[in-house]
């Protein structure tokens, strides 16, 4: 498997994605399950077919992407295929001499995202970025492994993990998560996502509160034929209520926002309102 990841990571991004557009719609017209869950997901949010009907494509462009962004070589930087839009707002928020916690929901190319933010400004504050860790132990070593690059550190979903961002944080650096992603039961709360209730994790604004970081939004969308990429920053839209429910609540407004202003990129079918899985809460963090 590993061989073919290499083999496919020297190949065009253009192709990749390519590749990727037709292996999106294969995957959604044989699989009936995904197809009814990007529908109904997509119905829920109030879009039309030729509203959200792209991101099928989007969603195969995604996953064949990944070698690419994951095996390339470190002294490969990603920046001369990614272009700014408000980068102001991160490096003022920088100069401020705070931590920054970035937000960005399931869309267009997040992985690209840290990347980019990491060879742009990471020579002075490094990045870090939540993952769940694979359950097949290959994939596990290749995901921690092609996630961390110099000056972008990955964390495990774990208690160990929300200490390392904590750290990282305290010390003026950057933490990256992706809030539409459902967190264990027990690290959540019900809030509304597109008018439904969806299990919305609390972790990013127990983080603010405990470091006093600055928050921010950002996406990155994939540009058409293998283009690049361009990453977009924006100020969170209203204050951060202290209250873990209404924070959530706050955050599903914005990350709804973002999703808004490009439905053909986001993962219609992330199985967004499922029930958590089971496991017992992570002790809270201290202060």
């Amino acid at each position: 498997m590993l061989t073919l990841f290499h083999w496919f990571a020297s190949l065009p991004l253009a192709l990749l994605h390519a590749l990727g557009a037709f292996l999106g719609w294969v995957t959604y017209l044989l699989s009936p399950t995904y197809r009814r869950r990007m529908a109904a997901n997509a119905a829920q949010a109030g879009l039309s077919p030729a509203q959200w009907k792209p991101a099928i494509a989007s969603a195969g462009r995604m996953v064949m992407e990944l070698p690419f962004l994951w095996m390339r070589k470190p002294d490969e930087p990603i920046l001369p295929r990614v272009r700014f839009e408000g980068e102001a707002l991160l490096g003022a928020a920088l100069a401020r001499g705070k931590g920054v916690l970035l937000l960005t929901p399931h869309m267009g190319c997040f992985e690209v995202a840290a990347q980019a933010i990491a060879e742009r400004f990471g020579a002075t504050r490094p990045i870090t970025v939540l993952y769940r860790p694979a359950r097949k132990p290959w994939l596990r070593e290749l995901v921690k492994t092609s996630r961390e690059r110099p000056q972008l550190y990955a964390a495990p979903a774990s208690l160990s993990g929300v200490r390392q961002m904590i750290r990282a944080l305290r010390k003026g650096e950057m933490v990256g998560l992706l809030p539409d992603q459902v967190p264990p039961e027990g690290m959540g709360v019900w809030a509304p996502f597109f008018g439904r209730e969806a299990y919305t994790m609390t972790l990013a604004t127990r983080l603010v509160q405990q470091t006093g970081a600055e928050l921010l939004l950002t996406w990155v969308e994939r540009l058409p034929r293998g283009a690049g990429y361009v990453q977009r920053f924006f100020p969170f839209p209203e204050p951060l209520p202290q209250d873990g429910q209404a924070a959530a609540e706050a955050i599903n407004r914005a990350m709804e926002g973002l999703i808004r202003q490009c439905p053909q990129q986001y993962l219609w079918g992330y199985h967004r309102y499922k029930t958590p899985r089971a496991q017992a809460a992570a002790d809270e963090v201290s202060a």
